[in-house]
């Protein structure tokens, strides 16, 4: 057991964890943020998507230590003084869930392609999100809220 230490959402955070302890697993786990979820265990489908340093990054895919001194944000840590993110609301306001399992891992993942990339095409989002799996929605209204989200966001 060794203490891994880092920044979430803004805030410092430690905790005693073994070295095979996974960054999603010290976030839901350590820290009780279960906005970052499990979907597969094998880092195919995007759920736990977190940014590390302001990059999008699959946390089943990182262990905690090598987050160690990070900045870590999570979809809990998105919103600012209560009002929802760009990303957030178009997700809402353009109906981007259904049953809402995967939309934290979309969310995160729009708000770095933005970041990344903000002249968004239908076709550079559709690329983007090939790492995150919706099994609910056929995908089209998540595009059309990340879409609005980087229009407003210009």
């Amino acid at each position: 057991m060794s203490v891994v230490s880092m920044t979430v959402n803004g805030k410092p955070a430690s905790a005693d964890v073994e070295a095979r302890t996974l960054l999603v697993q010290f976030i839901r786990d350590e820290l009780g943020l279960t906005g970052t979820h499990v979907g597969c265990d094998t880092s195919q489908c995007g759920a736990c998507v977190v940014h590390v340093d302001g990059r999008a990054v699959k946390s089943c895919t990182m262990l905690a230590a090598q987050a160690e001194g990070a900045e870590v944000l999570t979809i809990e840590g998105l919103a600012k003084n209560g009002e929802l993110h760009p990303v957030q609301a178009a997700f809402r306001e353009h109906h981007g869930l259904q049953c809402g399992f995967c939309t934290p891992g979309m969310i995160m993942t729009a708000v770095d392609m933005i970041r990344r990339k903000p002249d968004l095409d239908e076709e550079t989002v559709r690329e983007e999100l090939d790492g995150n799996i919706c099994r609910c929605t056929g995908y089209h209204n998540i595009v059309k809220a990340i879409l609005a989200a980087s229009q407003e966001m210009r």
